[in-house]
């Protein structure tokens, strides 16, 4: 045992501040080591070869490196990414050095430096309602499932009629809900979908059933944009589209015309074929360009606030990808947008535990927990209390700086 000695887990500046009081460090001194001691990996896709060699030598000038692929020296590769390693600080000298360079790296300086900002001061993300605003930064907040459909993996046929459906939407809100997300077309996979008018005349009787009890945040699970709208006109709050925007090409028109808040979702395939034999070169890079492009949309569509992106777990994921999104899930603090996930009851935790949809709460509660760790603002979930009491433990463990 070294007694002396003790390496420090410090991944966000609060703790790192919070050392450094500790051990009594002058305080007209302390931000400038704060940045010395955050350390970051910043990927950078697209470069040219004379591009990478030039951060290359900047990087290691600073005290910090860039991992290259093998070829760059020798010149023979069009385009390359490179993974830039340093301290906030580093990065910050690093910036003005690149803003007279060629290949594209003026433009590279400032996405580098809007980058820092996001990393050192956080947004506050406001979620603006018809009546009211959620604080998403505050806490974790919770999204009942509520599914009028037959056949929903978990719950299909469970609240098939309107009053049971009613019902327990109610009951969610009672059990610490703070928007009810209702579906009227299963998504699971290889579903069948089904007509606009069969999917309104499920859903538009529960929204305004439910908005008669209470001003009760709803988000409407669909990819059509004539059942959004007519779900906005009948009381619903959100657009929950797990096209991400991509499956109508009027949703984004819905969504803007509406001021309703998205929630873009990454998909691969559609839900009939998703789960057929789904393949990724770099599942990371590909979901998050996918939601890179489909905020990209929102914001042409003249929607620019209130985007919730979704990484889309169980939304063709191979097993090991629905883990390896949890683990990774702060990657996405990069695109700007609060995160939503909803890994609950999914088949990636039944396939682990071998248990069926209605025996995985407690895998549901250890992906909830994990989630809310790395950066989670909404999860959606079906066992709303017990989810609701991981979250107020979950959020006493995250600093939110």
């Amino acid at each position: 045992m070294i007694g002396n000695l003790r390496i420090l887990k410090l991944d966000n500046y609060s703790d790192v501040k919070k050392e450094f009081d500790h051990i009594g460090v002058d305080p007209a001194g302390m931000s400038f080591m704060v940045a010395k001691a955050f350390q970051l990996n910043i990927r950078v896709s697209g470069l040219s070869a004379p591009a990478a060699l030039i951060l290359k030598q900047e990087m290691l000038s600073l005290g910090g490196d860039c991992a290259n692929h093998r070829l760059v020296l020798k010149n023979e590769v069009d385009s390359v990414d490179a993974i830039l390693m340093g301290n906030v600080k580093e990065f910050q000298r690093l910036i003005p050095k690149l803003k007279n360079q060629p290949f594209g790296l003026k433009k590279l300086s400032e996405e580098l430096s809007q980058l820092i900002k996001l990393k050192e001061q956080p947004s506050a993300f406001q979620l603006k309602l018809k009546n009211k605003t959620l604080d998403l930064s505050a806490r974790t907040h919770i999204m009942g499932i509520l599914n009028v459909t037959p056949d929903s993996f978990s719950d299909g046929g469970h609240f098939l009629k309107t009053d049971a459906a009613v019902e327990q939407g109610i009951r969610m809100v009672e059990q610490g809900a703070d928007i009810i997300d209702i579906g009227a077309e299963s998504t699971r996979p290889g579903a069948d979908p089904v007509s606009e008018n069969e999917e309104l005349n499920r859903l538009i009787p529960v929204i305004e059933g439910i908005k008669r009890e209470g001003d009760i945040p709803i988000s409407v699970d669909t990819y059509k944009s004539k059942v959004a709208e007519e779900a906005i006109k009948s009381g619903a709050d959100i657009i929950n589209d797990i096209s991400g925007l991509r499956f109508d090409k009027e949703m984004k028109v819905i969504a803007a015309k509406y001021d309703a808040p998205v929630v873009i979702m990454h998909i691969k395939g559609e839900p009939k074929n998703m789960q057929v034999n789904p393949h990724y070169y770099d599942m990371m890079d590909e979901i998050y360009n996918y939601l890179a492009k489909s905020i990209k949309i929102a914001w042409e569509a003249g929607l620019k606030n209130s985007i919730i992106v979704d990484p889309g777990i169980g939304f063709g994921k191979r097993l090991n990808d629905n883990f390896e999104i949890l683990r990774r899930l702060s990657e996405f603090h990069c695109l700007g947008c609060p995160i939503l996930i909803g890994p609950s009851r999914k088949s990636f935790i039944g396939d682990v535990l071998d248990l069926p949809s209605d025996q995985r709460v407690e895998g549901t509660a250890a992906t909830v927990a994990i989630g809310v760790q790395n950066g989670a603002h909404i999860v959606r979930v079906h066992d709303v209390k017990e989810m609701k009491r991981v979250c107020i433990i979950a959020d006493r463990l995250v600093v939110r700086e």
